[in-house]
């Protein structure tokens, strides 16, 4: 009997002191959090940039998330990714990290408008997500943004980097990898007080019109646009971080590429988007064909000598834009149907840079391909190249209608790569070296620039294609976004293209630190299951998560109750 009690009050000792423990646990883990971050791309652990960023916070930082809705499985799976990522935020800095997620239908407090409406006047594009339903198909306009918030100061985040309604699981993924990168770079813009300015070059036939609306649409939140003559004004590195050359359409003067020239020997970032060829949709509005010929821009020898030549040839792809070609009816009412046009082609990221990560679809327009030269110290990197099947064709080059009326010649598309887009990094070397004359180093002088034969580490990035970054015009509609062809608008081939994304990425390459851009690197890989593999083993994977953990439950049972009854059956 006197066994008995003993028992039972071990018993009951030991039930306190579990319930004991337990509560230490609890209480130890509602002070202390950690977690072991498992996954093979490091899905869930912030970069040291990103750390750094959330140290320095002495203020809180809101953000509010418009992902709160009847969402389908894609963006449902968004909006819990997005609030992994801010509980790791809040986990480094929980007094200054505040975050909400908010329905973009709701009224806004003491308004009358709609958190939605808020938004587009922000710049936030909604996107008409069409879904599949019983009845057909439905529509929903959602807003996958951030508004983020620091003392006083607020920035648009955009969350999901697709350009269409009907998402996809690759541009789901594509939008979780970029993630830390675009709040990172916005933590970033927000606590420094100054934009960084960009000069975008004239006085040499560069676009002024409405076609540069989207440049500055895109550059208005997070950087200054300001207008520089290279014939009259002085180009400073110190005031200037890039230099922005946009279709230059008269040739440059001596004068103004040893401006150049020394504005990237003093560390000036240069972005060029050039055309060297005349080549113009408009030139076939009232007649079959063009000849396409060189504008003499005078950069060659410039460019040479930092290690890239821009081609006086055109690259034609089979992966192309669409446009309406006349194939049918009469001279008063003909009949349109839209066909694949090569000289519009469509360049695929191929991921192997910061700058064309997680990147879709950008067109290009009548594009140049460009070379690189053997120069010492300079590393190049090609962002953009054609697909598998595509060919160059040299000046004087015939671009005719006529041409889309035959079947496409497809053993002439052999060519794989073509680059159209480069990254040059290293150490340059003035051309002017051991050449420059005294006139020409007292103008300088006179401008406040000293001159230097090479400069330290600096990068720049040549794109051949002038209409990349600018926008069509519609006569009803005005200034359509950077990325949508005009003549596809309201048609079943209207898509937005990425071409204002990789304006930016240069950009943000070219002025930002280089630790918070290499965030764009993680990547969150796809694993999908073999369903060959699990229609075939379907039953044992049934008997494997369903009927294995009943049994083990069932086993464990038993095995407990044989050992309580061999220990008390005295």
């Amino acid at each position: 009997m006197e066994q008995k009690k003993r028992i039972r009050g071990a018993s009951k000792y030991g039930w306190l002191g579990l319930l004991l423990l337990l509560v230490v646990i609890n209480f130890l883990s509602s002070m202390l959090h950690t977690r072991f971050d498992l996954t093979r791309e490091k899905r869930y652990t912030l970069s040291k940039a990103t750390n750094d960023l959330l140290r320095k916070l002495d203020e809180p930082l809101e953000i509010d998330v418009f992902l709160e809705g009847e969402f389908p499985a894609g963006f449902r799976k968004l909006a819990n990714s997005t609030g992994d990522f801010l509980r790791l935020l809040k986990e480094r800095n929980g007094s200054n990290i505040r975050y909400r997620f908010i329905n973009p239908t709701e009224t806004m407090p003491g308004s009358a408008r709609s958190y939605g409406d808020s938004l587009v006047n922000l710049g936030a594009t909604p996107i008409n997500l069409t879904v599949q339903v019983k009845s057909g198909e439905s529509s929903n306009i959602i807003f996958p943004v951030a508004v983020v918030r620091y003392k006083g100061k607020q920035s648009l985040v955009n969350i999901y980097s697709g350009a269409s309604g009907r998402i996809s699981q690759e541009e789901i993924n594509s939008s979780e990898a970029t993630m830390e990168y675009e709040f990172a770079k916005t933590i970033d813009r927000l606590t420094d007080d100054q934009k960084p300015i960009i000069a975008y070059s004239t006085g040499n036939g560069e676009p002024m019109d409405a076609r540069t609306y989207g440049i500055q649409e895109a550059l208005h939140n997070d950087y200054r646009l300001a207008l520089l003559n290279l014939n009259n004004q002085p180009l400073l590195a110190d005031t200037f971080k890039v230099l922005l050359m946009v279709k230059p359409a008269v040739g440059y003067s001596e004068e103004e590429k040893l401006k150049i020239d020394q504005y990237v020997m003093h560390g000036g970032k240069v972005l060029m988007f050039v055309d060297d060829l005349i080549a113009e949709q408009d030139s076939l509005r009232f007649q079959t064909q063009t000849i396409a010929f060189d504008r003499n821009l005078n950069l060659t020898d410039l460019l040479f000598r930092y290690g890239a030549r821009i081609n006086p040839s055109l690259v034609m792809d089979l992966q192309c834009d669409f446009l309406p070609f006349a194939v049918g009816g009469t001279t008063g009412t003909p009949q349109y149907e839209f066909l694949r046009w090569n000289y519009y082609p469509l360049f695929e990221s191929r991921g192997n840079h910061p700058i064309n990560k997680n990147l879709g679809l950008i067109s290009g327009k009548f594009v140049n391909s460009i070379d690189t030269i053997a120069a010492p110290g300079i590393r190049k990197t090609v962002l953009l190249g054609s697909s598998a099947n595509s060919r160059i064709i040299s000046t004087p080059a015939l671009i005719s209608l006529n041409e889309n009326r035959n079947v496409q010649e497809d053993a002439l598309y052999r060519s794989d790569n073509i680059p159209v887009a480069v990254l040059l990094e290293g150490k340059f070397t003035s051309l002017y070296r051991n050449r420059v004359t005294q006139a020409q180093t007292q103008a300088l002088v006179s401008s406040g620039v000293e001159f230097k034969a090479g400069s330290e580490d600096n990068k720049m990035i040549l794109v051949g294609d002038g209409d990349i970054v600018l926008n069509d015009v519609s006569a009803k509609q005005g200034p359509l976004p950077l990325g949508v062809n005009l003549f596809t608008v309201g048609s079943q081939y209207e898509y937005k293209f990425a071409n204002r994304d990789f304006l930016l990425n240069c950009l943000e390459y070219l002025v930002n630190k280089p630790s918070i851009v290499e965030t764009r690197n993680k990547n969150i890989v796809l694993r999908l299951l073999d369903k060959r593999k699990v229609d075939d083993n379907k039953l044992t994977w049934q008997l494997i998560n369903i009927a294995l953990p009943v049994l083990l439950v069932i086993l464990a049972g038993f095995i407990y109750q044989r050992i309580r009854r061999n220990k008390y059956a005295s």
